[in-house]
């Protein structure tokens, strides 16, 4: 089985984290919703709670695992408290290293990996907003709402969030799993 860690920083977008972490359960995909907070509650940037499985430092706690995919969701607040969290900056280079798949949507992209490298030598988009935090990467932004290049998927915002999501799929179970699920909640 696939597994995906999904992190979750006060202020994240609701409908950014919820929406790949449903439609990868939906495929059979294991999921874990990670606080990088410190507490399991975590508080969306429209006041939802959501309640993760573990947190970032119990992920860490043991040796450093990055499953088979690391999911960011944006916001601006919760782009800014990832891309702070020194857990996840270690997770995300692992992935880097490893060749493993880093999926980042709204001003994750831009706050978040291209603050890290991640984005050097890559095609990317992030939400319109916050292109210019990209800073010298800006001149790969595209304008596409989904973007994959090698090992890492981008999207735009909240109204990406269900392509994004598809795509995501996609890469990890191939095109038939990816066709169901977006049939099953008819999507496009």
């Amino acid at each position: 089985m696939k597994s995906i860690y999904l992190f979750l920083a006060e202020g994240f977008e609701e409908v950014e984290a919820l929406t790949p972490a449903d439609y990868l359960r939906r495929a059979g995909v294991e999921v874990k919703l990670v606080s990088v907070s410190g507490n399991r509650t975590v508080t969306g940037s429209h006041n939802i709670p959501v309640t993760a499985d573990m947190t970032v430092k119990e992920l860490c706690s043991e040796p450093l695992t990055v499953g088979d995919g690391l999911v960011l969701p944006g916001g601006s607040r919760g782009a800014e408290n990832l891309a702070a969290s020194p857990e996840v900056d270690a997770l995300l280079k692992e992935a880097a290293r490893c060749g493993v798949l880093i999926c980042a949507i709204c001003a994750s992209p831009a706050v978040v990996l291209a603050s890290k490298g991640l984005l050097d030598g890559r095609n990317w988009t992030c939400h319109p907003g916050v292109k210019d935090k990209a800073g010298k990467v800006i001149e790969s932004f595209k304008e596409d709402r989904v973007v994959i290049d090698k090992n890492i998927i981008t999207s735009r915002a909240a109204g990406t969030a269900g392509e994004w999501s598809i795509k995501i799929i996609e890469t990890l179970l191939g095109a038939e799993a990816a066709v169901k699920v977006k049939e099953t909640v008819l999507l496009g």
